[in-house]
């Protein structure tokens, strides 16, 4: 499972430190979100200058770049592939020439009714070059509604999308912020000095010392200009579709996503699945990084010790290069290794977020047991996968899903388990407080799109 995109934009007044080197560190704070390219746009009254690159946002960005990337204003975005090759025209932010003059657009998510629209721009003559990527469609859309006003430019084009999206886009003098809907993916609004900024997650203010106000409400349209902003519904909305998953695995354990602090839930979710699904064991551990908070819920909720009995590797941030199939078996020793003087001798839980095809738990569960754990309870705290993702989330197709294919036990047996267990649909979507269930798109797991 691949992790969504990353947005920030960021319009300050009176800023003596480079708006590019803002955004670069608001960047690294999103890196998580993708980590096949990064790039920066910056907005004057002049022009607009982007610059971007495969890789991550530490590789992309040296300080003789940072500095020659000079405005008023600036968005920035962090990439993984869903579907499209990651190849460097791919990357974001895009520039884009309009009625109006030119602007530069950043984008998470991902339009289902592509086809449809690549369809009509073909027949009003704009055709595409390279590979149709979504953020290159909404910015053909824009141009196609041949308005001069940006504003209404953008409403105009994103009234004909279907599916999940959060923007930011810059022209040279305001800096625009939208949100689908449904409000499948997160942004939020915050202040720095006199001036604002947007990001997918709140995490990003901290390292620039920006103060959060809000979430960006599903289907509303943020406009910031000069020293303020304004906001415009742009869509009803009538329901909401929260990525569940934000809370399961995309959003760093600092974020308050979705009106909640990330930790606290996945503790809770811990605990959850402890009540649910009970072990006998002398120790419970996390998979790094995204199933500890959960590991230690779960701890706690069953007075079992939480220890860190694997370790992963700081240094190897990305997939890593797998030449050939004999290397490509070392992968996740790579990642991951085992403290033997902790696991040996011990039975086990091990906690961790998610299983899609399971290769990955099958290799962690050899490893413990060659590290001497006497037994291995695997514990998942999300349901089953058993639905591909349409909104933004790069989960293979159904028939390539192991837990659509196999039964729990067949899936135990075959990462050599001994035992295997999830959360409940019910257990996961019960412990939000400011949340109902129904609040959340939780497609992925009972194939019910909200769309």
């Amino acid at each position: 499972m691949y992790e969504e995109c990353g947005i920030f934009g960021i319009y300050p007044k009176d800023l003596k430190t480079n708006i590019a080197q803002l955004s670069y560190l608001g960047l690294l704070a999103l890196q998580h979100r993708g980590q096949e390219s990064a790039g920066i746009a910056v907005g004057s009254r002049k022009n607009i200058l982007i610059y971007r690159d495969l890789g991550l946002v530490a590789e992309v960005f040296k300080k003789d770049i940072l500095s020659t990337l000079n405005g008023d204003i600036a968005i920035g975005h962090v990439r993984y592939s869903p579907k499209d090759s990651n190849s460097w025209e791919n990357s974001q932010p895009i520039l884009q020439q309009f009625a109006g003059g030119s602007f530069a657009l950043a984008f998470n998510g991902n339009v289902i009714n592509k086809s449809e629209l690549s369809s009509v721009l073909a027949r009003c003559g704009k055709n595409f070059n390279g590979s149709l990527t979504d953020s290159r469609l909404i910015c053909r859309l824009i141009e196609a509604t041949k308005e001069k006003d940006l504003e209404k430019a953008v409403q105009k084009a994103v009234k004909q999308i279907k599916g999940a999206f959060c923007l930011v886009i810059l022209s040279e003098d305001k800096l625009i912020g939208l949100r689908d809907a449904h409000g499948f993916h997160p942004l939020v609004l915050g202040k720095i000095k006199d001036g604002y900024v947007l990001a997918s997650e709140d995490s990003a203010f901290s390292i620039i010392e920006a103060q959060y106000i809000r979430e960006v409400q599903p289907g509303e349209m943020v406009i910031i200009e000069k020293n303020d902003f304004k906001t415009k519904q742009v869509f009803p909305s009538t329901r909401k579709s929260l990525c569940i998953f934000e809370y399961v695995y995309f959003a760093r354990p600092d974020s308050n996503v979705f009106g909640e602090n990330v930790a606290e839930i996945r503790e809770r979710i811990g605990a959850r699945l402890a009540i649910e699904q009970p072990a006998n064991a002398d120790i419970v551990i996390s998979v790094p990084d995204s199933g500890r908070f959960a590991a230690l819920g779960y701890a706690h909720q069953a007075g079992i010790t939480y220890q860190e009995g694997l370790m992963k590797n700081p240094y190897i941030s990305r997939t890593f290069i797998q030449p050939d199939q004999a290397l490509r078996e070392y992968s996740v020793k790579i990642k991951l290794s085992a403290i033997t003087s902790i696991v040996a001798g011990k039975r086990i839980v091990m906690v961790d977020d998610s299983i899609v095809r399971g290769t990955t738990s099958r290799k962690l569960v050899k490893l413990l047991k060659r590290s001497g754990a006497k037994e291995v309870h695997v514990r998942i705290s999300s349901p089953p996968v058993n639905f591909p993702c349409q909104y933004g989330t790069n989960t293979p197709d159904r028939e390539e899903l192991w837990t659509n294919r196999f039964s729990i036990e067949k899936l135990r047996q075959w990462i050599e388990a001994d035992s295997l267990s999830y959360i409940s649909l019910e257990g996961l979507t019960g412990v939000f407080q400011k949340n109902k269930p129904a609040d959340f798109c939780t497609a992925c797991f009972c194939g019910r799109y909200p769309l």
